[in-house]
C-alpha cells in the first residue's frame, strides 16, 4: 500500500483523490488543506430556501470531464440544463443581444453586430477580411491583436466583459493563446481573425460528442455540493487548518512539514500532487523543483467579491443575465438572473423570488472591494435594480462571498510558464501539479488537470 498525499482540498485536489481511489482503492490518501473547508472556489449558501453557488454556477458540459465526474459520483439526475442561455449587454444606450457564434465575443462576421456596435465599428469589423494577412509570431495580448484587427469597440464592447467574466481580467494583458486557444490554433490557416473566429467556431460544433446537449449544466444541489461528495466517495484523510510549509526528498518518497509553523509535524509520502494556487506552489517546492519557481511566481491573481441577491418575484426582461463592460462606468461586471436560467430555481419552499448574483473586481482594479460587506451589498443592489428595472427593488436576502486571490491571471507568455514548471514538476519521480493556474479556470479544466496529473503520477505504478 502507497499513501499519495494531495497540497490543496479545492476541486483540483479532491478530483484527484477521487480518481486516485478509483485506480488504486487499496491506498491511503491525505489531503492537506490550509483553511477551514473543502471545495476551494466552489461554495455555496442558502439563499431564499435554495442551495445557491456562489463559486461556478455552470459546468461546460461539452468538455466531458466534469458530467463525467458527476456521474461517476452517482448523482447523474442532479444534472440541470439551463432553461435560457440568452444574454444581453449593457451599453449607455441601453442593452443588446449577445450575438451568436462568437468565440469569447470575437465575431466571425459583422452580421448581427448592429446597435452593439456604431456603424463604423460595424464597418471595421466587415473590412478586416481585407486586410494583408495576419501572421503571428509568438503569443500576444488578446486586446493588441483584436484592437489592431477589428477595432476598440469589438474588444471594449463583446470582449472585455466575457474575458473579465472568466477570468476577473483585462483584454489588453490576457494571453492569446492561453485564453483563446481555439482561435490561437486557427489564426496562421485563415489569415484573419474572423476566419478564425469562423473555423474555431465550426471546428467546435464538429467535436461535440452530442450534438443535442446542453452547452452548459448545474447540479440540482449547486456545484457546492460536489466537494463533500468527493471526499465521502474518495474516502480521503482529509485535515483542515493544516497548511504544508516544506517538501523534501527522502530515500522511498517525500517529506512534508504540516500543521502550525511553530510545532510543525512531518508527514512521509510515496507521491506528492501539489494542487494549491500558484504562489502557495512555489514556496512548497523551492527545495524539490527549483525550476518551478520562477515561473510559479510569474502567476498573479485576481480578487473578486460575488454578491447574492433575493428579490420578491417578478418579471424581468433579461434572460440568463447581463453583462457589463467597464466602458459603463458600472461598478458590477455583470448580472446573473439564476431564477430565470436554472429551471430549479424559479420557485421554492419559501415562495417565488427572483434569485440574482453580481461579481465585483478586475485585475488591477480591486478598490471597491475594499468596502464593509453591507456597503458592498448595497451597492451591488442599487446597481442591479436600476440594470433589470426592478419594480420592487429592496432584496429579501442578500450574501456577499469574496474570493481574495481567487482568479489566476493567464497573461502574455502564459503558456511558456506552464511548460517550465511541468518540466521542473516532471524531473521529481512521484511528484505532480496541477490547478487552475494552468490549462484553464473552469471545472472542466480543472479536473481534466486531475486526471493527467494522476496518470503521471501512477505511471511507474
Amino acid at each position: 500500500m502507497s499513501r499519495l498525499v494531495v497540497v490543496g482540498a479545492g476541486i483540483t485536489g479532491l478530483a484527484a483523490a477521487f480518481e486516485w481511489r478509483r485506480r488504486r482503492p487499496e491506498d491511503e490518501i491525505v489531503v492537506l488543506e490550509a483553511g477551514d473547508r473543502v471545495g476551494g472556489k466552489l461554495d455555496r449558501v442558502r439563499l431564499a430556501g435554495h442551495w445557491y453557488d456562489t463559486g461556478p454556477e455552470a459546468m461546460l458540459a461539452r468538455v466531458p470531464e466534469a458530467v463525467q465526474l458527476v456521474e461517476r459520483l452517482g448523482l447523474a439526475d442532479r444534472l440541470v440544463a439551463p432553461a435560457t442561455t440568452q444574454a444581453a449587454v449593457v451599453l449607455p444606450d441601453g442593452r443588446h443581444p449577445l450575438p451568436a457564434g462568437t468565440v469569447l465575443g470575437v465575431p466571425a462576421s459583422a452580421e448581427g453586430l448592429d446597435g452593439l456596435l456604431t456603424p463604423a465599428g460595424v464597418a471595421r469589423v466587415a473590412a478586416e477580411a481585407g486586410l494583408p494577412p495576419l501572421t503571428v509570431d509568438g503569443d500576444v495580448a488578446v486586446g493588441t491583436l483584436l484592437r489592431d484587427r477589428l477595432g476598440d469597440e469589438v474588444v471594449d464592447r463583446l470582449v472585455e466583459p466575457l474575458l473579465g467574466g472568466v477570468y476577473a481580467g483585462r483584454a489588453d494583458e490576457l494571453s492569446l493563446r492561453a485564453t483563446m486557444p481555439q482561435l490561437a490554433a486557427q489564426l496562421t490557416g485563415a489569415g484573419s481573425v474572423l476566419g478564425a473566429a469562423a473555423a474555431a467556431r465550426d471546428a467546435g460544433a464538429g467535436s461535440r460528442f452530442d450534438v443535442g446537449a446542453p452547452v452548459f449544466v448545474t447540479v440540482a444541489d449547486g456545484i457546492g455540493s460536489l466537494p463533500a461528495a468527493l471526499v465521502a466517495a474518495s474516502g480521503a484523510d482529509v485535515r483542515l487548518r493544516t497548511p504544508a510549509h516544506g517538501l523534501r526528498r527522502v530515500p522511498g518518497g517525500f517529506e512534508l512539514s504540516i500543521g502550525p509553523a511553530a510545532a510543525p509535524q512531518v508527514l512521509s509520502a510515496d507521491a506528492v500532487l501539489v494542487a494549491a494556487p500558484a504562489p502557495k506552489a512555489a514556496r512548497l517546492l523551492g527545495a524539490v523543483a527549483p525550476g518551478a519557481v520562477h515561473p510559479l511566481q510569474g502567476i498573479p491573481y485576481a480578487s473578486m467579491a460575488v454578491v447574492a441577491m433575493a428579490f420578491p418575484a417578478q418579471a424581468v426582461p433579461a434572460g440568463s443575465g447581463l453583462l457589463v463592460p467597464p466602458v459603463t462606468g458600472r461598478l458590477v461586471k455583470g448580472v446573473t438572473v439564476s431564477s430565470s436560467k436554472w429551471p430549479h430555481l424559479s420557485a421554492g419552499p419559501a415562495g417565488p423570488h427572483l434569485l440574482v448574483r453580481s461579481s465585483v473586481g478586475r485585475f488591477r482594479d480591486e478598490s471597491q472591494l475594499q468596502r464593509p460587506d453591507d456597503d458592498l451589498a448595497a451597492a451591488v443592489v442599487a446597481d442591479v435594480a436600476e440594470l433589470l428595472e426592478l419594480d420592487r427593488p429592496e432584496p429579501v436576502e442578500t450574501r456577499v462571498v469574496r474570493w481574495g486571490g481567487g482568479l489566476p491571471q493567464y497573461l502574455v507568455g502564459h503558456q511558456e510558464r506552464v511548460d517550465a514548471v511541468r518540466a521542473a514538476v516532471s524531473e521529481v519521480p512521484g511528484l505532480a501539479i496541477a490547478g487552475a493556474a494552468f490549462r484553464g479556470v473552469g471545472v472542466p479544466a480543472c479536473i481534466r488537470d486531475a486526471l493527467h496529473a494522476v496518470d503521471a503520477l501512477l505511471q511507474p505504478y
